[in-house]
Protein backbone atom coordinates (compact mmCIF):
# COMPACT_ATOMS: atom_id res chain seq x y z
CA UNK A 1 0.00 0.00 0.00
CA UNK A 2 1.11 3.49 -1.40
CA UNK A 3 0.01 6.26 1.22
CA UNK A 4 -0.31 9.75 -0.47
CA UNK A 5 -1.09 13.34 2.07
CA UNK A 6 -4.02 15.56 1.46
CA UNK A 7 -4.28 19.19 2.73
CA UNK A 8 -5.65 17.80 6.37
CA UNK A 9 -3.36 16.26 8.72
CA UNK A 10 -4.29 12.58 9.32
CA UNK A 11 -6.52 12.45 6.29
CA UNK A 12 -4.55 9.80 3.51
CA UNK A 13 -5.80 8.23 0.32
CA UNK A 14 -4.10 4.71 0.17
CA UNK A 15 -3.38 3.23 -3.07
CA UNK A 16 -3.28 -1.00 -3.29
CA UNK A 17 -0.72 -2.23 -5.79
CA UNK A 18 -2.31 -4.34 -8.66
CA UNK A 19 -0.89 -7.71 -9.23
CA UNK A 20 -1.89 -8.92 -12.64
CA UNK A 21 -1.22 -12.63 -14.58
CA UNK A 22 -3.11 -14.87 -16.92
CA UNK A 23 -5.50 -15.35 -14.40
CA UNK A 24 -6.62 -11.51 -13.29
CA UNK A 25 -5.19 -9.85 -10.29
CA UNK A 26 -4.93 -9.55 -6.87
CA UNK A 27 -4.31 -6.50 -4.48
CA UNK A 28 -4.17 -5.83 -0.66
CA UNK A 29 -7.17 -4.21 0.65
CA UNK A 30 -5.80 -3.74 4.31
CA UNK A 31 -2.61 -4.01 6.10
CA UNK A 32 -2.38 -3.55 9.53
CA UNK A 33 1.62 -3.11 9.46
CA UNK A 34 1.03 -0.58 6.30
CA UNK A 35 -1.04 1.71 8.46
CA UNK A 36 1.02 1.16 11.88
CA UNK A 37 4.16 2.63 10.04
CA UNK A 38 2.18 5.48 9.04
CA UNK A 39 1.12 5.46 12.68
CA UNK A 40 -2.27 4.87 11.98
CA UNK A 41 -3.57 3.39 14.38
CA UNK A 42 -6.87 0.65 14.61
CA UNK A 43 -8.53 -1.91 15.51
CA UNK A 44 -11.33 -2.81 12.84
CA UNK A 45 -14.77 -3.58 14.41
CA UNK A 46 -17.28 -3.08 11.95
CA UNK A 47 -17.49 -3.51 7.91
CA UNK A 48 -20.42 -2.36 6.02
CA UNK A 49 -20.94 -2.41 2.31
CA UNK A 50 -23.80 -0.30 0.05
CA UNK A 51 -24.91 -0.28 -2.96
CA UNK A 52 -25.83 3.15 -4.72
CA UNK A 53 -28.07 2.73 -8.08
CA UNK A 54 -28.13 6.22 -9.44
CA UNK A 55 -25.43 8.29 -10.70
CA UNK A 56 -25.25 11.75 -9.06
CA UNK A 57 -26.89 10.34 -5.47
CA UNK A 58 -25.46 11.56 -2.08
CA UNK A 59 -24.73 9.37 0.80
CA UNK A 60 -23.71 11.94 3.50
CA UNK A 61 -22.38 13.83 5.50
CA UNK A 62 -22.27 11.28 8.25
CA UNK A 63 -20.34 10.82 11.50
CA UNK A 64 -20.12 9.81 15.33
CA UNK A 65 -19.59 11.88 18.29
CA UNK A 66 -17.95 10.97 21.24
CA UNK A 67 -17.41 8.36 23.04
CA UNK A 68 -18.17 6.93 19.38
CA UNK A 69 -16.00 8.74 17.27
CA UNK A 70 -14.67 6.02 14.99
CA UNK A 71 -11.99 5.74 11.98
CA UNK A 72 -13.41 4.93 8.89
CA UNK A 73 -11.36 3.29 5.62
CA UNK A 74 -13.74 3.56 2.60
CA UNK A 75 -13.16 1.51 -0.85
CA UNK A 76 -15.07 2.37 -4.22
CA UNK A 77 -15.15 -1.85 -5.42
CA UNK A 78 -17.64 -1.17 -7.96
CA UNK A 79 -18.11 2.11 -10.06
CA UNK A 80 -16.36 5.78 -9.26
CA UNK A 81 -17.19 8.03 -6.58
CA UNK A 82 -16.33 11.39 -5.35
CA UNK A 83 -15.90 10.68 -1.49
CA UNK A 84 -15.23 13.73 0.47
CA UNK A 85 -14.01 14.20 4.10
CA UNK A 86 -14.69 17.13 6.22
CA UNK A 87 -12.99 17.63 9.31
CA UNK A 88 -14.66 18.69 12.49
CA UNK A 89 -12.01 18.83 14.86
CA UNK A 90 -12.81 22.05 16.95
CA UNK A 91 -9.19 22.66 17.27
CA UNK A 92 -7.95 22.34 14.33
CA UNK A 93 -6.42 24.46 11.42
CA UNK A 94 -8.41 22.88 9.07
CA UNK A 95 -11.70 23.14 11.27
CA UNK A 96 -14.44 22.45 8.91
CA UNK A 97 -12.49 22.41 5.50
CA UNK A 98 -12.82 19.37 3.07
CA UNK A 99 -10.97 17.18 1.11
CA UNK A 100 -12.56 15.34 -2.04
CA UNK A 101 -11.39 12.20 -3.90
CA UNK A 102 -12.20 10.02 -6.37
CA UNK A 103 -12.51 6.91 -5.49
CA UNK A 104 -12.50 3.71 -8.09
CA UNK A 105 -12.31 0.03 -8.72
CA UNK A 106 -10.05 1.09 -11.51
CA UNK A 107 -7.86 3.08 -9.20
CA UNK A 108 -7.72 0.74 -6.07
CA UNK A 109 -7.65 3.46 -3.89
CA UNK A 110 -8.75 4.26 -0.20
CA UNK A 111 -9.29 7.09 1.81
CA UNK A 112 -8.32 6.99 5.49
CA UNK A 113 -10.51 8.83 7.73
CA UNK A 114 -9.42 9.64 11.50
CA UNK A 115 -12.02 10.35 14.00
CA UNK A 116 -13.37 13.79 14.17
CA UNK A 117 -14.34 13.89 10.30
CA UNK A 118 -17.65 13.54 8.62
CA UNK A 119 -18.27 11.93 5.31
CA UNK A 120 -20.06 11.38 2.61
CA UNK A 121 -19.86 10.21 -1.40
CA UNK A 122 -21.59 11.27 -4.46
CA UNK A 123 -21.75 8.58 -6.82
CA UNK A 124 -20.30 9.46 -10.50
CA UNK A 125 -21.56 5.92 -12.43
CA UNK A 126 -24.56 3.81 -12.30
CA UNK A 127 -24.23 0.88 -9.65
CA UNK A 128 -21.32 1.69 -7.39
CA UNK A 129 -20.49 -0.08 -4.37
CA UNK A 130 -18.53 0.79 -1.63
CA UNK A 131 -16.97 -0.88 1.44
CA UNK A 132 -16.56 0.72 4.72
CA UNK A 133 -14.19 -0.41 7.45
CA UNK A 134 -14.81 0.73 10.95
CA UNK A 135 -13.47 1.15 14.23
CA UNK A 136 -16.34 1.62 16.62
CA UNK A 137 -19.81 -0.15 16.02
CA UNK A 138 -22.47 1.60 14.57
CA UNK A 139 -24.42 3.84 17.07
CA UNK A 140 -27.86 5.80 16.49
CA UNK A 141 -27.69 7.32 19.37
CA UNK A 142 -24.38 9.04 18.62
CA UNK A 143 -24.46 9.12 15.18
CA UNK A 144 -25.03 12.83 13.70
CA UNK A 145 -24.91 14.25 10.25
CA UNK A 146 -24.36 17.32 8.48
CA UNK A 147 -26.34 18.87 5.16
CA UNK A 148 -24.58 18.04 1.53
CA UNK A 149 -25.61 21.57 0.63
CA UNK A 150 -23.79 22.82 3.68
CA UNK A 151 -22.82 26.92 3.00
CA UNK A 152 -20.22 26.76 5.38
CA UNK A 153 -18.01 23.75 3.71
CA UNK A 154 -19.19 24.35 0.54
CA UNK A 155 -17.78 21.13 -1.33
CA UNK A 156 -17.98 21.21 -4.79
CA UNK A 157 -19.71 18.29 -5.76
CA UNK A 158 -18.90 17.22 -9.30
CA UNK A 159 -22.47 16.32 -10.40
CA UNK A 160 -25.59 18.04 -9.92
CA UNK A 161 -27.48 15.86 -6.88
CA UNK A 162 -29.64 13.45 -8.19
CA UNK A 163 -30.89 11.63 -5.01
CA UNK A 164 -30.34 12.41 -1.30
CA UNK A 165 -32.26 9.89 1.49
CA UNK A 166 -35.11 11.95 3.34
CA UNK A 167 -32.95 11.41 6.29
CA UNK A 168 -29.26 13.44 5.04
CA UNK A 169 -31.98 16.02 3.85
CA UNK A 170 -33.08 16.44 7.39
CA UNK A 171 -29.46 16.83 8.94
CA UNK A 172 -29.42 20.61 10.25
CA UNK A 173 -27.12 23.38 8.92
CA UNK A 174 -24.35 24.45 10.77
CA UNK A 175 -25.36 27.53 13.22
CA UNK A 176 -23.95 30.00 16.04
CA UNK A 177 -24.16 27.41 18.29
CA UNK A 178 -22.55 24.70 16.73
CA UNK A 179 -19.06 23.56 18.46
CA UNK A 180 -17.58 20.40 16.52
CA UNK A 181 -16.04 17.82 18.11
CA UNK A 182 -13.59 17.82 20.77
CA UNK A 183 -10.94 14.59 20.75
Amino acid sequence: MIFSDTSIKGLYVAHSNRISDHRGEFSRLYCRQALLEKNIKDSLVQINHSNTKKRGAIRGLHFQVPPKLEMKMVRCIQGEVFDVAVDLRVNSPTYLKWHGEKLSAETNNMMIIPEGFAHGFQSLTENVRMLYLHTEYYSAEYEQGLRFDEPAINIQWPLPPSDISERDLTHPYIDSDYRGINL
